[in-house]
Parts: C-alpha cells; structure tokens; sequence
C-alpha cells in the first residue's frame, strides 16, 4: 500500500483515488510511481475495460506536486532528485495523454499543476459546480509542465499565452472552453456516474449526466485576449494592459508584476514553440529543459521559499520584466 492513493479495480473500472485531502491531495513520487506502474499493468488486463481517477474531499482533486521534499533537497544542492522527479512524472503524462483505454477524471476544487498533469490529458475530463483550474508555476518560479504547456498551446484566441503567465484559476466553463475539461456534471451526481461507469464499463453513460455549465467569461473576453497577447513579447504585454481599460487587464497586470520574470519569460516563447498539432513529447521536452536546470540556475527555489517555506510571499526574482537576458533563455532551451 502507497500512502495517499488507493488503487482497486471495481467492477469494470479501475479505480485510483487520491487520499491526502489535509494536503489538497499534493501529489507524493511514491504516488506518482504507483500510478505510472498500475496504469501499464491495466492497459494488459481485459477486465479493466476504462480508468477513473477522482480525490477524496471537498476542496480539491490535486493541488500539484508535493514540492517541500524538491526544496529540500535542492537546498542540499542535489538537484538530481528534481531532475528524477520530473523525468518521471512526464512520464507519466504522456501515458495518460496517449493510454488506450477512457480515462475519467474527476476534478472538484483544486486541480493545479501536477494535478492537472494527471487529470487533463484523460480522455474524459469531468468538472462541476467547485472546479478550479490553473497552472499557476510562474509565481513559483516555474514553468507551466506536466504537458500543460500543450493544453495552453491548444488553447482558442492566445488564451494560452494570459492563463500561462498569470496563472488564472478557471471555473468548469472556463476549462472547458479552453480545452481543459470536456463535460460538467454536478458534484452531488457524481457518486451514482462512478457506480455507472463501474458496472457498465461504457464511457458513454457519461452522456445522460451532463449538465450545461454556463457562460465563460474568457470567452466574452476572447477579443481581449487575441489583442492583448498579440505580440509573445513581456515587455510589450505589460505595456497593453498597462493601457487597457478592461477589467482583466488589471487583474492579469496585478499577478504578472509579482510572477517570476525569467519562468514567464520561457513560458511565451515556448508556447510560441508549441502548435495545437505538436505532440505531448514535443510540450514535455521543452518543459523538461527549463524545470532541470530550473533549481541550479533559476528561481525555483526562491520561489518555494517565498510561497511555502517562509511564506512570506516577497520572493527577490533574479531579474526585473523587462530585463531578463535572451541569452538565459537561450541556455534553458539547450538540449539536457
């Protein structure tokens, strides 16, 4: 037994829940290895005919990584053990993105980072009523990864590019008209769904549950956005919404001028990299060149130590928005 996560296979499904509902379900590497290995063992297996995944608790399917053990480790200079971490878990989502079965994912609350990794690359990505979506890494001095570089990539209308910087939490009908979710379906009906999906074996029992889950507002905003991240450039975006009179202009200002400049940095030009049609190995590589080295010439740690260790929130980035070297981008997107 793995601490945090119970895999089973009941009836036709099988089945992996996530326990650590204190922790928001952060994310362990024993947890992360646990699933990669009982996923190859059920891809062989025909009585497993679909994968559920959901989370115990109210508040959140999967708030990321557990990245307290990545701070500590990198404060001791191994910054082997984050190159491992991450080597591993895009494993694992490239599993989930091409795995030949239907992958169910039940996201309620929190699905952050990692937890996004896990979740919105199945094949049938649920929400309800208490979802919130973000890849929020650049306010730690990371990247959005896990293959969430691809999903934002695919995004309609350069949203991609404004919920990669910012890190902006989407409700179920942002999700799913960015591509994160597919279907919304109340969190009170999901008991009896998983018992369907259980008994049936059949995906398409999902159909009779879904509910309409309302207007997104970033689709209202979709002009916004196709102007304001026009140009991939920080520097030029800051300037825009400096000038821009729309209410999200202000609040995407407010959490760029407190993100990591370098992560965001990276983060532009790699989804300008990036294409709807690129492959989740293409998103993970370029991914993996920036988070392991990410520790040893970045921000990251700082960027922990400011959000989760002393938690005072003021983290002292390396360079100011508009003054980080092309030439430190360059070096992150060397080969590893």
């Amino acid at each position: 037994m793995i601490s945090g996560i119970n895999l089973r296979v009941k009836g036709k499904a099988g089945r992996i829940t996530l326990q650590r509902p204190k922790a928001l379900n952060a994310m362990t590497y024993e947890m992360c290895l646990a699933i990669e290995k009982v996923l190859i063992q059920w891809k062989q297996d025909s009585k497993v005919e679909l994968i559920i995944i959901d989370a115990q608790g109210e508040k959140a399917f999967c708030s990321g990584g557990d990245i307290s053990v990545l701070y500590e480790e990198g404060s001791k200079k191994n910054y082997n053990y984050g190159k491992k971490f991450w080597d591993d878990e895009y494993r694992l989502n490239a599993l989930i993105a091409k795995y030949p079965k239907p992958y169910i994912a039940f996201m309620q609350g929190f699905t952050m980072g990692g937890g996004v990794g896990i979740s919105c690359h199945g094949s049938h990505r649920i929400v309800c009523e208490t979802s919130k979506i973000a890849m929020p890494e650049c306010s730690i001095g990371l990247i959005p990864d896990v293959g969430g570089s691809l999903l934002l990539a695919r995004a309609p209308s350069n949203l991609g590019y404004y919920l990669g910087i910012t890190g902006t939490q989407m409700d179920a009908a942002d999700a799913i008209y960015s591509g994160f979710a597919d279907s919304f379906i109340h969190k009170d009906m999901w008991p009896y769904v998983i018992e369907d999906l259980e008994k049936s074996g059949d995906a398409s029992v999902l159909q009779k549950y879904l509910k309409n889950p309302g207007e997104s507002q970033l689709a209202k905003n979709k002009k916004f956005f196709e102007a304001a991240f026009k140009s991939k450039n920080l520097s030029k975006i800051v300037k825009f919404l400096s000038k821009s009179e729309n209410p999200s202009a202000h609040l995407a200002l407010q959490k760029i001028i407190t993100n990591c400049p370098i992560a965001m940095t990276y983060t532009l030009e790699m989804l300008s990299r990036l294409t709807p049609k690129s492959k989740i190995e293409d998103a993970l590589d370029l991914e993996y060149r920036f988070t392991s080295r990410a520790q040893e010439y970045g921000s990251f740690q700082e960027g922990i130590r400011a959000a989760i260790i002393d938690k005072d929130r003021k983290p002292k980035w390396k360079f100011k928005i508009d003054g980080v070297p092309k030439e430190i981008i360059a070096e992150f997107f060397k080969s590893v």
